[in-house]
């Protein structure tokens, strides 16, 4: 059975049901993206095999204030908050997170939660290559799908980096430059960037085709009747769990 997917135009339309008729706030539609990031972090790099994240978050303002009132931090308005999120439940689980995070924002939601951040005493870095040597995991939470355009500085070299280390990365709902429908660009930075896992927000979008690493989904939030609207398979989760791992097939692992 063919692994279901949601197109960019449905993707949208489906963030602003959950934020309407679904009743959902951006910052809790954020703290649950967050927290299915953490929880993938926690499963696919145990604390016994290293405690060091490097969270890189793109910037915080891709889109947020233009759409805060009808879109949220699982699609259009990037995945830095995601990462943010994601960040302090490591440190909470016993991660010894390191933030990247170069185009910080002044819109409050973010500004809130990198304050959370600092009353932890995680550390915020300005030198990602120095902190890539000396980490265990790496969360990509730079663009997300809904990247459009050139990726410029600091963001370009950053991909590069990712693309040539050898410490696993995670990356939120979109390898960072991959187009929602294409895959890795053609060119350029993220040609041959392939992080080691993904964890897709909501629902799988169509990249996934081109995605051959380990697939979880992070969507335990969606009701009966939006995926009924939009013909999606929600799939069984265990227990507690805010995620759970998809085969090319679609089906639990």
């Amino acid at each position: 059975m063919a692994l279901k997917t949601l197109s960019a135009k449905n993707a949208a339309a489906l963030d602003r049901d959950l934020m309407s008729t679904g009743a959902f706030s951006l910052d809790q539609l954020m703290e649950l993206a967050g927290l299915s990031v953490s929880q993938a972090v926690y499963r696919l790099q145990p604390l016994s095999r290293g405690k060091k994240v490097l969270v890189a978050c793109g910037p915080g303002n891709n889109g947020i204030s233009a759409s805060l009132h009808i879109c949220h931090a699982l699609t259009e308005v990037g995945t830095g908050g995601d990462g943010l999120v994601a960040a302090r439940h490591l440190w909470h689980y016993g991660y010894q997170p390191t933030v990247y995070y170069p185009k910080q924002t002044n819109n409050e939601l973010y500004q809130r939660l990198a304050m959370q951040l600092k009353n932890l005493n995680i550390p915020f870095t300005e030198d990602f290559n120095s902190a890539l040597e000396g980490t265990n995991h790496v969360v990509d939470a730079i663009f997300g799908f809904s990247f459009a355009g050139e990726v410029r500085e600091p963001f370009s070299s950053i991909i590069e980096a990712l693309t040539k280390t050898s410490v696993s990365v995670t990356s939120v709902d979109a390898p960072s430059s991959w187009n929602i429908e294409d895959g890795p660009p053609l060119s350029g930075p993220g040609k041959e960037f392939h992080p080691a896992a993904l964890v897709s927000l909501t629902a799988p979008k169509p990249l996934i085709k081109h995605f051959k690493g380990r697939h979880f989904l992070g969507g335990r939030f969606v009701t009966p009747s939006i995926a009924h609207k939009y013909d999606l398979e929600v799939p069984d989760y265990h227990g507690v769990d805010q995620i759970v791992e998809l085969g090319s097939d679609g089906q639990n692992i």
